[in-house]
């Protein structure tokens, strides 16, 4: 089992039926599939933050994964790596990994698999069967459903013993278009760092560095919507609400790099250009230190004409007690309380967005002190990056109970 009670390694009691007369009781392993350890994003993150939670406890924390940047965070919470070309989408390389994984599964004593993405999810699934190890799967995103096709490759995702929604939203989704029970889905919301997302712990003189870095003048309230550039984060629809404001005394920040999409940053400039807004609106790409960012920011806002599978962006500003803004629909609707930590707009309502832009930005000191304590309260005690750890661990120990009693 894996859970807080679990006997730890250094710890755990002698057996005599070894050449010593000692063997140590042997751990669950945990074997998490991702596509890469390349970048930043929520499954990168989410999976250290489990590898961690699993080591901590007195497991035994695997990932196989094309080697990247997060390589270094595994090794630092004492989780192994293994290199797989999991980010392959070529179906003679996707069966590779089937006795790849194999061959992991059987070598390492895995007792549970635990994949978060779907060409990689099809190795993990048939390494499954072949080895009778449990599958688990973390359902990320609504994903593209048009076509028998698509359909179907995105339903082995709903093939695990267990399935991770990381949302009610996408429990609903799973729900309606993969008529997935509700025995088989645990919801888990994305959890955040409150050591790292912590007022307390972010200094003046991060939040000087990165305000002098960006060049931003005193004085001038700040509208920030964090993200990359890509069009269903609703950029654009966000720059025609700031226009309508008629505002010039505001700084608006777009922070997120483009990904090579460098037409769509020129569209962006453009429109930035068209209504005379280029000492209002920037564009300051990626940033690695986003608790400073934050804390820069009077108002955050989520502006996604698609709904997001959780919105991470406004949790993390929530636990830093800034007033948000995000439309209304997908996880942002579990995870803001109207008029107390920020407010729900329609999508691709230019003038609802405009006018609660201009609302959020006109608390008084008393209002926006109230803001701030209810949104930390609401994320330390809803959405927290311990609870999310402790519930995953949770799923874990009902998938080997079941194997158990099987």
């Amino acid at each position: 089992m894996i859970n807080s009670n679990l006997t730890n390694k250094k710890n755990a009691p002698n057996k005599n039926v070894s050449k010593n007369n000692k063997l140590r009781e042997r751990m669950a392993t945990v074997l998490q599939v991702l596509p890469s350890l390349g970048s930043d994003g929520g499954v990168e993150r989410g999976t250290v933050e489990i590898a961690q939670a699993i080591v901590e406890n007195g497991g035994r924390a695997i990932v196989a994964a094309t080697l990247g940047p997060k390589i270094h965070d595994l090794d630092r919470v004492g989780a192994e790596h293994i290199n797989l070309p999991m980010n392959s989408k070529n179906p003679i390389i996707i069966y590779k990994n089937i006795q790849r994984l194999v061959k992991i599964i059987e070598t390492q004593g895995v007792d549970i698999i635990h994949v978060r993405s779907r060409a990689p999810a099809w190795s993990a699934y048939f390494a499954s069967k072949k080895t009778g190890c449990p599958l688990v799967t973390t359902f990320h995103g609504t994903y593209k459903i048009q076509g028998l096709i698509k359909r179907k490759y995105n339903s082995i995702m709903t093939s695990g013993d267990k399935i991770i929604a990381i949302s009610s939203f996408i429990a609903v989704h799973l729900r309606l278009n993969y008529g997935i029970p509700n025995r088989k889905i645990s919801i888990i919301h994305r959890g955040v760092d409150l050591q790292r997302f912590n007022p307390k712990a972010v200094s003046a003189e991060r939040i000087i560095n990165l305000s002098e870095k960006w060049r931003i003048p005193s004085g001038l309230p700040i509208v920030m919507l964090p993200g990359r550039l890509t069009r269903w984060k609703g950029h654009t629809f966000f720059i025609e609400a700031i226009a309508k404001l008629k505002r010039q005394n505001l700084l608006c920040l777009l922070v997120g790099g483009d990904q090579g999409r460098s037409g769509y940053r020129k569209e962006l400039e453009a429109l930035v250009v068209k209504h005379k807004l280029e000492q209002v609106i920037r564009v300051v790409d990626h940033c690695n230190d986003m608790p400073a960012a934050y804390m820069l920011a009077d108002l955050v806002v989520s502006a996604s004409i698609e709904p997001e599978a959780f919105g991470r962006v406004i949790v993390e500003a929530q636990a830093l007690g800034r007033p948000v803004i995000a439309t209304d629909h997908g996880g942002p609707q579990e995870t803001i309380i109207q008029d107390k930590t920020g407010w729900l707009v329609p999508p691709k309502n230019i003038d609802v967005l405009a006018k609660t832009i201009e609302i959020a930005l006109s608390l008084n000191n008393e209002k926006r002190t109230a803001f701030f304590n209810n949104g930390i309260s609401n994320i330390q005690n809803n959405f927290s990056k311990d609870a999310m750890c402790a519930k995953t661990l949770d799923v874990y120990n009902q998938v080997l109970s079941l194997k158990s009693a099987n």
